[in-house]
């Protein structure tokens, strides 16, 4: 079909088709509920957010939810970069590598309700120690606390999330599905590894510019131990764990349900969100201090989970924001100092 805009005003194809992302129910719910967020953390909060870390607490409410708000900016950001690069691929069809709608429904509730449970026994163990609760961020990752973190605490919680989120999940489902089902198959590997290391210098250069303390700021020896250390704790504490759970699991049977991949994308980033719930720097002494704890993880780690999710849809293999987007950067690149002093290292 030839086009009849005038020559010089034609518009890209990603723009066209915001008119009808806005038009979609499950992003008109996202809009909403992204506005009420931000209206009651500033409306309850006062002047400063009541949370266990002086990067939140210390700032006026509004520059803290600001700064959240600002990664949606660069999620979308990436968004378009991704949409850039795959748009001449063939996108995977996940909704085809889950079941039929009746059993992903029942697999989709039972994950979920497997998580509330996997969730609660984090929090048991972890205080039965005296420790933090296990979350999916050891206390002082990504948000600093400063709190202290033993080295039995670091290795107990990649331990007890590697085998909650990761192992068992895994078990259960390769019994009945393959690795493309479970999106562990790349069907273009080239493309794949440029998507990856576009994706990966963009983020890295994001979190260098931004964080502080980051891997910068150590010396050679602390860089070269830590760096790996960080690494694998990363690894089997989160990185693993969220691969397996919302993106090998999850993901497939979100778009059979919804038959959308925005309320995928949108439902993969609350999903990612909300398995943060213990994180160190959450505060629970009442219910208003409860409530903003909520909102505030729904603001910070949504977006993330939702640039994860879209990677997984638009490229069918769920390793790919591992290695673009997750165990390098953020992780490594700006936990190493922590894990350095949680491990002396000098």
């Amino acid at each position: 079909m030839t086009s009849t805009a005038p020559a010089g005003t034609a518009t890209p194809a990603g723009l066209r088709q915001v008119p009808r992302l806005l038009r979609r129910r499950s992003v008109q719910l996202a809009l909403a509920g992204w506005a009420v967020t931000n209206l009651l953390l500033l409306a309850l909060a006062g002047g400063h957010l009541p949370f266990h870390a002086t990067s939140l607490a210390q700032p006026p409410a509004a520059t803290a939810v600001l700064r959240a708000d600002a990664m949606f900016v660069e999620v979308f950001a990436l968004m378009v970069v991704v949409h850039l690069l795959t748009r001449h691929r063939r996108i995977p069809d996940l909704a085809a590598r889950a079941p039929a709608r009746p059993l992903a429904r029942s697999e989709t509730l039972a994950v979920l309700a497997y998580g509330v449970l996997a969730m609660a026994g984090g929090y048991l163990l972890g205080r039965a120690f005296g420790w933090h609760a296990f979350s999916f961020h050891l206390d002082n990752m990504v948000i600093r606390t400063g709190q202290p973190v033993v080295p039995a605490e670091a290795l107990c919680w990649a331990a007890y999330n590697l085998v909650a989120y990761a192992v068992i999940p895994f078990a259960v489902f390769r019994r009945r599905y393959s690795s493309e089902q479970l999106n562990l198959r790349s069907s273009h590997r080239r493309a794949d590894l440029v998507l990856i290391l576009v994706v990966l210098a963009l983020e890295s250069a994001v979190q260098l510019s931004l964080a502080s303390p980051s891997i910068l700021d150590l010396s050679p020896h602390q860089a070269l131990l830590g760096a790996p250390l960080t690494f694998v704790l990363g690894f089997a504490g989160t990185v693993l764990p969220t691969m397996v759970f919302v993106y090998c699991i999850l993901t497939p049977r979100y778009l059979r349900l919804t038959c959308s991949v925005p309320a995928t994308v949108i439902l993969g980033g609350l999903t990612y969100a909300l398995l943060h719930l213990f994180d160190g720097w959450t505060a629970f002494a009442g219910p208003t201090d409860a409530l903003l704890s909520v909102l505030y993880l729904l603001l910070f780690y949504t977006a993330p989970g939702m640039f994860k999710t879209f990677l997984t849809l638009r490229t069918g293999n769920a390793w790919v924001h591992v290695w673009a987007y997750h165990a390098i950067a953020p992780h490594t690149l700006i936990d190493t100092p922590m894990m350095v002093k949680v491990f002396g290292i000098r």
